[in-house]
């Protein structure tokens, strides 16, 4: 456990030190955690958070940005990612330190230049209590939530709600007002996605729930996939996922996509339908390895 905790923390250092450099040469401010710094700034200042279209985060992201609002956006939003970072770490090593080698999929460094939430989520996956911050990008969140479900993590979850709705208890109805600005596509309605419906024949695995939930879910970009790295457990399985991954994020590098569809498209091909050939060809093992030897 103690070597756990050391190479998490070197990993969650590292990746806030790298998002505080990124963010200060690129002059990014606190990059996309600034929206939840702004719903907490309104809120204590009993003002509207939902002020502008650009606000598009339920109120509990407010409750995760109060402890860095004394800080500078930079510094607040590299030591968030670098927590996150860390407990995703953490998180992974108890099967074993390979797994580490999600972390150089490309949709976790889009989500570092950008300072997203996809890896807090993905790190509840592991910690039930970290399950709230599902709440905070629900289109995200619902996958992982629905596939590690826990008695703890939905009492987390129901403790953090209510808590959301004692201090802001009209929040719903402003936040459900911005939902027409969001931009987005969804996997299943974009073609080759419906293919990903192939993983219901495996239903009662968990990594199959996770796929075929994220492909029915709006999402925007490629950091809002790093939920389904979830899915791979070997270290073949993760290097080829993570290889093409980097095939969409090189495409999308020279060829600036049209439009969302687009985005999906690639993002279907390089990282859903790979993830789904993890779950049929997993399935299909474990069928093979419980038959009877005919030969015995």
């Amino acid at each position: 456990m103690r070597w756990r905790i050391l190479i998490s923390s070197l990993v969650g250092v590292a990746a806030g030190s790298f998002c505080f450099f990124l963010l200060n040469r690129l002059h990014q401010d606190a990059g996309d955690f600034r929206w939840a710094i702004h719903l907490a700034q309104r809120f204590l200042a009993h003002q509207n958070p939902y002020d502008t279209p650009l606000e598009q985060y339920p109120f509990p992201a407010a409750l995760f940005a109060l402890p860095f609002l004394r800080l500078r956006p930079e510094l607040a939003a590299s030591i968030f990612y670098g927590l996150s970072s860390a407990l995703l770490a953490l998180g992974l090593t108890r099967d074993g330190y390979h797994r580490l080698l999600v972390f150089l999929a490309y949709p976790f460094w889009v989500g570092l230049l950008t300072v997203q939430w996809s890896t807090l989520i993905t790190a509840g996956a592991f910690f039930p209590l970290l399950m709230p911050a599902a709440m905070v990008k629900p289109q995200v969140g619902l996958p992982v939530f629905l596939s590690r479900m826990s008695r703890r993590g939905v009492l987390a979850c129901i403790a953090v709600g209510a808590l959301s709705l004692i201090a802001m208890p009209q929040w719903p109805r402003l936040w459900l007002g911005q939902l027409g600005y969001y931009q987005h596509f969804i996997a299943i309605l974009v073609l080759p996605g419906p293919l990903v419906l192939l993983a219901l024949v495996r239903y009662r695995d968990r990594d199959a729930i996770l796929l075929v939930t994220a492909a029915l879910m709006p999402m925007r970009w490629f950091f809002d996939v790093f939920i389904l790295w979830l899915i791979p457990k070997s270290r073949r399985e993760i290097l080829v996922t993570v290889i093409l991954s980097w095939c969409a994020g090189m495409w999308r590098w020279y060829h600036p996509p049209a439009s969302f569809t687009q985005v999906g498209r690639w993002i279907v091909l390089t990282t859903y339908l790979p993830m789904l050939a993890i779950v049929l060809m997993r399935g299909r093992q474990q069928t093979l390895e419980g038959s009877p030897n005919l030969d015995q």
